[in-house]
């Protein structure tokens, strides 16, 4: 039988450092995660005219994340805090790949940002700024390596999380500063931080529709290996 394969969206930075022309680029342990779980990993560069091809070829889609925000205007914001900033092109390739992947049922897990744009993709909306909307909020953006937890999430008992990873607490590390902000219609809230941010959902009308705002392609708690585990077997039952 042959391994599901696993569209990675990549990010996209303009010329310097690496290159003197604009360039792609992703942490290798995405990739890894994904192998390491019995699938082929495909980058995908930011081609919106392939958008169905690319889905055509594919058995799972995984969102990524990256230093840069969604644009407030897709859910509906009049407003733009300071601190956001945009990757318009990344984020309208990622949008038109998310919606294609729901209209197919694809299997499709959000990591972070990837996160924020399934969930605003479902009719969400997004904190701009946690430290200025969220009274008393953790260090969502944290000071010690990635590589390590930055605090816990509580995981909501009856989801599809917590069949994967377990109700006990997660150890999560933590990189962002927007975050969900509600429940629209169709979407459930899967787990939370001690001050009350929603750190991950699920879209159960759909066979794995998955979001969470921490990075388990760290594999910093063992419910880490267990969560993208659960998403290439969606993907691999997926198949025709």
């Amino acid at each position: 039988m042959r391994l599901p394969v696993i569209g990675l969206t990549v990010d996209q930075e303009s010329a310097g450092g690496y290159s003197s022309l604009p360039w792609y680029a992703l942490r290798c342990n995405y990739a890894g995660a994904v192998s390491a779980a019995g699938a082929i990993p495909l980058l995908l560069p930011h081609e919106r005219r392939h958008t169905q091809a690319y889905l055509d070829r594919l058995d799972g889609l995984m969102v990524t994340g990256g230093a840069f925000d969604v644009d407030p205007a897709l859910f509906g914001a009049t407003t733009r805090h300071d601190t956001v900033s945009l990757k318009p092109g990344r984020t309208d390739f990622e949008l038109a790949m998310v919606r294609g992947a729901l209209a197919r049922d694809m299997p499709l897990f959000g990591i972070c940002g990837g996160q924020q744009l399934l969930h605003v993709a479902l009719g969400g909306r997004l904190v701009q700024h946690i430290p200025d909307e969220i009274p008393g909020a953790l260090a969502h953006e944290q000071s010690n390596p990635r590589t390590e937890p930055g605090h816990e999430v509580a995981v909501t008992p009856g989801t599809r999380l917590a069949d994967i990873v377990g109700t006990g607490p997660l150890r999560v590390n933590s990189a962002h500063h927007q975050a969900a902000a509600d429940e629209p219609p169709g979407v459930v809230v899967n787990a939370r931080a001690p001050d009350g941010v929603i750190e991950g959902i699920e879209a159960p009308g759909y066979r794995f529709c998955l979001g969470v705002q921490w990075h388990p392609e760290y594999h910093v708690d063992p419910g880490d290996a267990r969560l993208v585990e659960a998403f290439v077997t969606a993907a691999r039952d997926a198949m025709p």
